[in-house]
């Protein structure tokens, strides 16, 4: 049976009330048989379209979204709505269409011109992306998803200073948005920044992190304490996890303080340590070992000496390997980390056997991956952190080679 104009009328009313208090799933059977009755309503499939993309039924929003954008050409909302649930089905270049026709209607529109760089992004058009986000910025210069956007292209392409910059911007708007906080100490830290960039690093701790560990401990701020009431920690949840030993070899310096660490490095270190499971009665604060070039004040030219070990080096004819990659052929190469000290020369990954090594004092070459650690600092070569350490980047194979035939 057809419906009365009045039963429309009261069904989109309904509808109307029910998606505006959230009850999307309420609103969309209403709104479909309104739509069912009145097939040419634009405004009606409109509606219907943005309840489903509301209710993540982006397949189902598409048909009438279309309809909806052919019915309201002059509506730029129905372009742009229709842009989103095209791009959420992966139809990039249909929904880059769509926001050009919005954008003709809507010329000073910055969302708009958001979008356009997002779609223009997914499209790996990176330097029509990073205009179109620039042209947002142009209509409205603290949008804060622009920058956000813009500031990670311009990292991608090199300009850590262009990238900062619009960070910071972003910032006068959000100061205390931890994430903001932590992508600008990224990118400081990675081009060796630590000045600026180490209070900014603590954002980190503010930030939900089910790979972080804390302890129930008030967090150290530097304050003078007794060395067997303040405790070190490696923040991953895994304590026996290589990125957890490689911290602890790295990091736990500088200050006297039981150091908690992962059960297979007890008895490398020979400072006081702990397990992860073990009481912390007697405890008065705890800091995370990440913290401590910002607590203590560390630049990479003065940092303090590393961990004392147990261990001392007994060097023999063998070359210890602790990379992925398979060793050249020719070497004696010992790969148990328990024969580092008898290594006359250690080659490793960014991982904990090469820290002990260069710990350890046994002459020792990191090979760095492509998106290394910004503790080491921008430059390669002789590294402060470890008396006779080198770092090479990964494809600095002639470099490795020539330093590994004279052995």
């Amino acid at each position: 049976m057809a419906l009365s104009d009045q039963q429309i009328e009261q069904l989109g009313h309904d509808a109307l009330q029910r998606a505006a208090a959230g009850d999307f799933a309420g609103a969309e059977p209403l709104l479909a048989r309104v739509v069912k009755a009145r097939p040419n309503s634009g405004q009606m499939l409109h509606l219907l379209g943005q309840v489903r993309l509301k209710l993540g039924h982006f397949a189902d929003a598409l048909e009438p979204l279309q309809r909806a954008a052919s019915f309201l050409p002059r509506d730029a909302a129905a372009q742009v709505n229709l842009a989103g649930c095209l791009g959420r089905l992966g139809h990039h270049d249909r929904a880059l269409d769509a926001l050009e026709r919005a954008a003709r209607l809507r010329p000073d529109d910055a969302a708009i011109a958001y979008n356009r760089g997002r779609t223009l992004e997914a499209l790996g058009r990176a330097d029509s992306a990073e205009q179109a986000y620039s042209d947002a910025l142009a209509h409205d210069h603290r949008l804060l998803p622009a920058l956000k956007a813009r500031a990670g292209l311009l990292a991608a392409s090199g300009d850590w200073a262009g990238a900062v910059a619009d960070l910071d911007m972003a910032l006068t708007s959000r100061p205390d948005d931890a994430a903001l906080r932590l992508r600008r100490a990224e990118l400081l830290l990675a081009q060796g920044d630590w000045w600026r960039g180490l209070a900014d690093h603590e954002a980190r701790l503010e930030l939900p992190d089910a790979g972080r560990w804390t302890p129930p401990l008030p967090r150290w701020q530097g304050e003078p304490l007794p060395a067997e009431r303040l405790l070190l920690y490696p923040e991953q949840a895994d304590i026996e996890g290589d990125a957890a030993r490689r911290d602890t070899l790295m990091l736990a310096r500088g200050v006297a303080a039981v150091v908690q660490c992962a059960a297979s490095l007890a008895d490398w270190l020979a400072g006081p340590t702990l397990r992860r499971d073990a009481p912390l009665d007697g405890f008065a604060a705890a800091a995370p070992l990440r913290s401590l070039p910002h607590l203590l004040g560390w630049t990479l030219e003065t940092l303090p000496p590393p961990a004392a070990l147990r261990q001392r080096a007994a060097p023999t004819s063998r070359v210890g390997w602790f990379r992925a990659a398979t060793p050249p052929d020719g070497l004696e190469v010992e790969r148990d980390p328990g024969g580092i000290a008898a290594c006359r020369l250690v080659v490793g990954d960014d991982a904990w056997p090469a820290h002990a090594a260069a710990t350890l004092g046994v002459p020792t070459l990191i090979v760095l991956p492509a998106g290394t650690d910004w503790l080491w600092g921008p430059r390669t070569g002789a590294s402060p952190w470890y008396p006779d350490l080198e770092l090479l980047r990964e494809n600095e194979t002639d470099r490795l080679a020539a330093r590994l035939a004279g052995c």
